[in-house]
């Protein structure tokens, strides 16, 4: 069954004081239409360290997606410094890859084609990356369906093949945009579960956004809770739950207080307040 299925170990963590991932003063500032400015993140500090899974939840419109986005090479910031092992990142770079909250698979090319899609934009077609392409789609339980299209596959197929996609090239870092926020709850565990899986097996370091704090705990070492906008990081809580999680982990009184406090961080400590920020 789903719920006896174990779920990685989170002891094999790195030393602390390993960071990977810098971030100090981040800001940024947008310019609408009416030439009026918006400030999406301001004051923004966290330090990543290597390997290290991130969750970061807070209310819509906060500037997740923004952080992502810069963390990303997508977007540049108005003030303040991003680093990645000491070196500012200014664009897209080979060992960050990002998977969002639609797979954006296509349709005309099998799962296996766009799994190598990567390296297809590279000119990279030798037989080893097909055979990382193959490796990777047996991580995730995919093996026999290489030959069928993405119309053939659920939702929670599909954002299987899209995770392969991104880690085909062996990133160092993987960005996750909601990646789960489509799907029905029982998808949603199960890629839960097979995300921590596959965290423990390859050791990359994830940054993961999400509007559900129980996801969050349930998937984190540590969860960075933001304000609304402009958005700042008002609190980060390390998760000290047991481990191998399972979904009985979910049931657990540890379990419980850990969200319940991440929901009061959420809230400024007011009463009710955690509970119209809206977040599941």
């Amino acid at each position: 069954m789903l719920m006896d299925r174990p779920a990685q170990s989170l002891s094999q963590t790195n030393p602390p004081g390993d960071d990977l991932i810098l971030i100090n003063g981040l800001e940024k500032r947008f310019q609408t239409r009416a030439n009026e400015p918006v400030n999406a993140l301001t004051g923004v500090n966290l330090n990543i360290r290597n390997g290290e899974f991130i969750c970061i939840v807070g209310p819509s419109g906060c500037g997740k997606t923004t952080l992502m986005r810069i963390l990303a090479g997508l977007e540049r910031s108005s003030a303040g410094t991003v680093t990645i092992e000491r070196e500012p990142i200014t664009q897209p770079r080979d060992d960050i890859a990002v998977v969002f909250q639609q797979a954006t698979l296509l349709p005309w090319f099998t799962v296996l084609e766009n799994v190598l899609l990567p390296a297809r934009l590279k000119g990279d077609r030798t037989p080893k990356v097909r055979a990382r392409a193959r490796d990777l789609l047996r991580l995730v339980g995919l093996e026999e369906f290489e030959r069928k299209y993405p119309f053939e596959l659920s939702g929670g197929m599909q954002q299987r093949v899209a995770i392969c996609r991104a880690l085909l090239r062996d990133p160092k870092i993987l960005l996750m945009d909601e990646p789960f926020g489509a799907l029905d709850a029982l998808s949603r565990e199960a890629l839960n579960l097979e995300l921590l899986r596959i965290w423990g097996e390859q050791r990359k370091t994830i940054l993961f956004i999400t509007h559900s704090i129980p996801e969050a705990v349930f998937l984190g070492e540590r969860v960075v809770v933001m304000s609304p906008r402009p958005g700042r990081i008002t609190g980060v809580t390390p998760i000290e739950i047991e481990s191998p999680r399972t979904i009985r982990t979910m049931g657990t009184p540890e379990f419980g207080k850990t969200c319940d406090a991440i929901r009061a961080v959420l809230g400024g400590g007011a009463p009710g307040a955690a509970e119209r920020v809206n977040l599941s």
